[in-house]
């Protein structure tokens, strides 16, 4: 019955989209409009605008307040203009000072926390379907920031490309040049227009301000509202380009707990990107090698379920849209980060890209070898995306897991093979108020039920004011996606919320509002196994301070056993039910200043029990050159005997020095109590030309207690983007 509830709404959303979706041009796309010629004079990328280009190309005009308030123009004033040449898009950028003293900035390490940074960021809807799209921003200190957009503009930071950036800065201003090669990003060729918006964070002003002008409840990288970049004349489409990224890489490890020696080792592999078409890209890895991504951040884990942590690896990440956000946060059909950490990926390849206006194609295929217990395998992911209306889609995919050996040990439980298929459809409306989503995936494997199935829909109605959220899910019990993310099956959910805010005209405060959530969960039999009521209180200073009050109401009926402490004690019995209350409060401070920091605490029952959480980080940065970051947590849980009560502390000292732009340093410690483990990172990285660099890894891994080394690894890699 609940699953046919779902069904049913979903086909509501869908053409209930059909309504939403009929303005079919941007709303700012006519009225701000800036125009871009061709010239044949050579620019030299040094941060100053002296170039004769720079005195005739057409201005941008004055810029909108997005924060604190959405009305009027904005007190830092921004000018941008914009030429171009056969290979590269050029801007030229000032950003004038309404307010005295240094311009705050975190280091110059690439890809900067907007919200922390005096910045400035373009962002380009290539394809004009106010959906997909790429940003390319600077800081005043000059650190670089790029990302791949996607889902209406949400910016993906993991992707890199090679682009050149300069800024020179001035009392009363800084200004800054962006050089991008048109071979860095995809468009449809032969448009006569592009989307296009700019983004510009004052901290001193504590003011967010856009070209074109966007209400305050959305970020500014939300392509519905970007202006128009008129050419001159149409851009070609290209011909097919290529680029080779080889790597070698040398290592030592030891697995000192196993009594292990040094073991060394010498790997190489390449990585490729050949550019189709204009709009279309193959992306090829043999052999590869993750040593230098960044470990994840720790987290003290009390949850019945598996954590999530999101994919850092770049041949993942173009067009990853079409791959990593099907489905929903807890309901993954696809999790890319089960590829490759657990048997070594030998090789793979990766199509995506778009196919006119309205179609985009996703395929992938990858090939693991065998380790351990855990036999070889091919692993293959397709999409296929259709535009409707104005800003939603529908798309089809089809996951397929393989074992390409035999079990090479008694003790692997996969199965043989698994597959999922699906349809999914994402409405976006044309002023991005409306936003939601409804799928059905369906499960294969050997001996799979009707049961193997999963169905969503959610719809999300966000003014300055309002925002209504609904959520549905149902999924069967015998769903299993071997090559996903799923956090629970053999449920129903529904997870209705609202919020609202005022905004006092003259006041310190920006905003302030309640807030109330609720998330209900029902088993196959339609009885209550969870509910949880959360009311909420917000305030917002105009200098980004924020605190948050909540009272939270938990009810929880046990399907399988559980220790609350997830430490190895004595388990809760399954069908025990538990009710409690919590109350929170959380403070934000003053980003701007040179020490920041955020701390929330926590307290009240606990299953049969209690707990106190209070959890910190803190900032300190020394600009330009670095920062130090310490983030904890503490949880205090008490619990009857004969159950564990336990104390558990999670603690997290970073150390990020940039010496230059090109020159970084990171160290990292982890201690964590509750897996008894301290983890120690130390990264060095040298960017000696674009998107290629020379890492220097050291990785350990120890008791707490008495310190003794469990694994440490040395890793020097050294890769080259050669067009």
């Amino acid at each position: 019955m609940l699953r046919n509830f779902l069904l049913i709404s979903s086909t509501i959303l869908l053409l209930f989209s059909a309504i939403l979706s009929a303005q079919t041009k941007g709303v700012n796309r006519d009225k701000y409009r800036i125009h871009i010629s061709e010239t044949k004079e050579e620019i030299n990328v040094d941060g100053i605008l002296d170039e004769k280009v720079w005195q005739t190309a057409e201005r941008s005009g004055q810029f909108q307040r997005v924060l604190p308030t959405d009305t009027g123009y904005a007190a830092a004033r921004t000018e941008v203009r914009l030429t171009y040449t056969e290979s590269t898009l050029y801007l030229g950028i000032i950003c004038y000072d309404p307010a005295p003293g240094k311009r705050p900035v975190e280091s110059l390490r690439r890809d900067f926390s907007f919200m922390k940074n005096d910045n400035f960021v373009v962002f380009i809807d290539t394809f004009n379907d106010q959906t997909n799209g790429f940003a390319f921003g600077i800081s005043a200190a000059g650190a670089q920031w790029d990302g791949v957009q996607a889902n209406g503009g949400a910016v993906n930071l993991d992707w890199d490309i090679k682009w050149r950036s300069a800024v020179k800065n001035y009392d009363n201003r800084w200004e800054a040049e962006f050089a991008i090669p048109f071979r860095s990003m995809r468009y449809q060729g032969g448009a006569p227009e592009w989307g296009i918006n700019f983004s510009r964070m004052d901290l001193k002003t504590s003011e967010k301000s856009s070209w074109g002008p966007m209400p305050r409840q959305f970020a500014t990288a939300i392509l519905a509202f970007t202006g128009s970049l008129v050419w001159d004349k149409p851009l070609a489409s290209s011909g097919t380009r290529f680029s080779l990224i080889p790597y070698i890489s040398a290592k030592t490890t030891q697995n000192k707990e196993a009594g292990e020696g040094f073991k060394p080792g010498v790997n190489t592999g390449i990585d490729a990107k050949v550019i189709l078409s204009t709009s279309m890209n193959l992306d090829l890895t043999v052999n590869p090698d993750y040593s230098q991504v960044e470990v994840d951040r720790q987290m003290t884990n009390l949850d019945r379920f598996e954590l999530f942590f999101p994919e850092k690896r770049q041949f993942y990440l173009e067009n990853s849209d079409l791959f990593a956000n099907l489905g929903s946060d807890n309901l993954r059909p696809f999790f890319s980060r089960r590829i490759g950490l657990t048997s070594p990926v030998q090789a793979g390849a990766r199509l995506s890209g778009k196919i006119g206006n309205d179609w985009r194609i996703g395929l992938m295929n990858i090939e693991t070898g065998s380790q351990d217990n855990i036999p070889a395998g091919n692993f293959t992911v397709a999409a296929l995306q259709r535009k409707v209306f104005n800003r939603s889609n529908i798309s089809g995919f089809f996951v397929n897991k393989m074992l390409m050996g035999p079990k090479t040990d008694s003790t692997y439980t996969g199965y043989r093979y698994n597959r999922i298929a699906g349809l999914e459809y994402n409405l976006a409306s044309a002023d991005n108020r409306w936003t939601g989503k409804a799928f059905y995936h369906q499960s294969f494997y050997p001996g799979a039920t009707a049961n193997a199935a999963a169905t969503a829909a959610r719809l999300t109605y966000a003014t300055q004011y309002l925002n209504l959220s609904l959520n549905q899910a149902w999924v069967g019990a015998d769903y299993i996606a071997e090559v996903g993310y799923i956090r629970r099956k053999g449920y129903y959910e529904i997870n209705p919320g609202v919020q609202y805010r005022f905004y006092p005209s003259q006041s310190k405060i920006a905003n302030h509002g309640p807030g109330l959530k609720l998330d209900i969960l029902f088993d196959p039999k339609s009885s209550l196994t969870d509910r949880e009521t959360q009311l909420s209180y917000q305030v917002e200073w105009k200098n980004r301070s924020i605190v948050i009050f909540d009272l939270k109401e938990t009810y929880i009926k046990l399907q399988t056993p559980f220790d609350p402490t997830n430490s190895g004690g004595i388990q809760l019995a399954s069908g025990n039910e538990f009710n409690w209350k919590e109350g929170g409060v959380s403070f934000t401070s003053d980003i701007r200043k040179t020490f920041n920091y955020l701390i929330s605490t926590r307290y009240g029952d606990y299953y049969n029990g209690t707990r106190l959480s209070v959890n910190g980080e803190l900032y300190y940065r020394v600009q330009p050159y670095g920062s130090l970051a310490i983030v904890s947590s503490y949880n205090k849980i008490n619990l009857p005997l004969p159950y564990s009560s336990a104390d558990f502390i999670l603690i997290g000292p970073r150390l990020d020095f940039t010496f230059t732009d090109k020159l970084f340093f990171t160290s990292f410690v982890q201690y964590n109590n509750q897996i008894k483990n301290t983890n120690l990172n130390l990264r060095f990285q040298w960017r000696f030309a674009p998107v290629s660099d020379l890492f220097i890894v050291y990785t350990e891994n120890s008791f707490p207690a008495d310190h003794r080394i469990k694994n440490r690894g040395l890793v020097l890699k050294l890769s080259y983007w050669f067009n």
